[in-house]
């Protein structure tokens, strides 16, 4: 059976061992040579009588051999091992750190990693006890804070944003710790044994406010429309077009067009702000995109036969495997060719094709491309195409029964597959859509190389 290991406030057994008395003369050799001269100078000098002088110097080589006495060097032990316990978190502090369900970071006083839980492990990547805190978090105003708390000694809270790979809110409590008898319960406080770094994730809270706020303001500024038509419709049909079936008739069919552009303009800013709390989570699951893409296709046949446009696809015969989320990818690519079928239908050809892309350190990347032979895009419009509600033409975007909010759709499932959209146009000559997405990590957790 495994035996503990000792207290480090207990003395080590080779200590407790009783030494010998030959050990014990000698480790108190120059205390009795004293005691020697001193009964020897009152023997000589102050006439004390031979025998008492013989038996006290007897008395004290009895004591010095036989009576237990502790170690002179336990002192000396005791106080390096506390030094060690204040350097390195003890059994107690990990166990309780590793029971909390956020990520946090022990640190001395200089700033040096001293032991990181379970739940920061599994976030931080490659962080490891002995590294200086600021290897693992980079944020200016955290480390700030850590050193007002080195130097005050007080707590404090503070919140920032990282913008790299999404926008992420954050909030981190930095607490001083002081083990017993330190100098924090002085006059004058010392530096702190352990700074306790407690991080929480705040971005889900953050993200429901915005939806929320979001779905506000949007649904008030683009509803108005449609509902002062219904409304204006309602009261005409109410009132002078009431036994005029004609009237009744073209009103109910404008009512109708604006009652389900607003049921539009719901979905999509429900699916916006949905897609939008996922933003910073990237899916895991394996999806082969070239089947998307034929599904889509095949989906959009029957709006592109009412066009009289043709579908042209151009796909790789085996699987595009990729790590992604199906519904969301499909959306990606039903509203690029739709898009391309609505505003691009002059051109009588949509074609849409995937192909490799080499990436730095040639790491695979797969290309959706989705092209139109219409109008195009004028330049001026390219930057601003991804904005919430921004459309190049509102009458003909209306006409054709847009929301203003699918590319903006686009844009906020790209980032959380961590792709990207580029758009090329010119005026006259159409426009294409390029969807650049990472291609499934191979086993060793590297993107897989083009092949040559």
């Amino acid at each position: 059976m495994t035996q503990p290991p000792p207290s480090p406030i207990e003395e080590p057994a080779e200590d407790r061992q009783a030494a010998s008395p030959l050990t014990r003369l000698g480790e108190a050799r120059w205390i009795l040579l004293f005691a020697f001269a001193a009964i020897t100078g009152a023997v000589v000098l102050h006439e004390v009588p031979l025998t008492t002088g013989l038996l006290v110097m007897a008395a004290m080589v009895v004591v010095t051999c036989f009576v237990p006495r502790k170690s002179s060097s336990r002192r000396v032990k005791l106080n390096a091992q506390r030094e060690i316990r204040r350097m390195w978190p003890g059994t107690g502090m990990k166990v309780t750190v590793d029971a909390l369900p956020t990520p946090c970071f022990v640190a001395d006083g200089r700033g040096i990693t001293r032991y990181v839980n379970k739940q920061a492990l599994s976030i931080y990547e490659g962080v490891k006890p002995g590294d200086p805190l600021s290897f693992s978090l980079r944020a200016p105003s955290l480390l700030e804070a850590f050193d007002r708390v080195c130097a005050t000694g007080e707590a404090e809270k503070i919140s920032w944003i990282e913008k790299v790979p999404t926008e992420t809110w954050y909030e981190a409590h930095i607490s001083p710790i002081y083990m017993p008898g330190s100098g924090g319960q002085e006059k004058v406080p010392k530096l702190p044994d352990f700074i306790l770094v407690v991080i929480q994730d705040l971005t889900e809270n953050r993200r429901l406010e915005r939806m929320r706020t979001d779905f506000v303001a949007n649904a008030s500024h683009e509803l108005r429309t449609p509902l002062a038509s219904l409304t204006g419709f309602i009261e005409t049909l109410q009132g002078p077009a009431r036994n005029d079936p004609d009237a009744r008739d073209r009103f109910l069919s404008i009512m109708l067009d604006q009652a389900g552009r607003m049921r539009r303009l719901i979905d999509d800013i429900l699916s916006l702000s949905r897609i939008e709390l996922k933003a910073h989570v990237r899916p895991a699951n394996e999806v082969d995109l070239s089947e998307i893409v034929r599904h889509t296709a095949d989906a959009l046949s029957p709006l592109a036969s009412d066009m009289g446009v043709e579908i042209r696809l151009q796909l790789p015969e085996t699987p595009v495997r990729i790590k992604g989320d199906r519904d969301e990818l499909i959306q990606v690519t039903e509203n690029l060719i739709e898009n391309a079928l609505k505003y691009g239908h002059d051109g009588k050809f949509v074609d849409v094709g995937l192909s490799k892309q080499s990436a730095p350190q040639d790491a695979l990347s797969w290309q959706l491309s989705v092209r139109d032979y219409g109008e195009g895009i004028p330049r001026e419009h390219l930057p601003r195409l991804t904005e919430r509600f921004y459309r190049v033409d509102v009458e003909s975007s209306r006409a054709m029964k847009g929301t203003g909010l699918g590319l903006a759709i686009v844009k906020h499932i790209l980032t959380r597959h961590r792709g990207r959209l580029e758009v090329e146009s010119e005026p006259g000559q159409g426009a294409t859509f390029k969807v650049s997405l990472p291609a499934t990590e191979n086993a060793e957790g590297l993107p897989e190389k083009i092949s040559a």
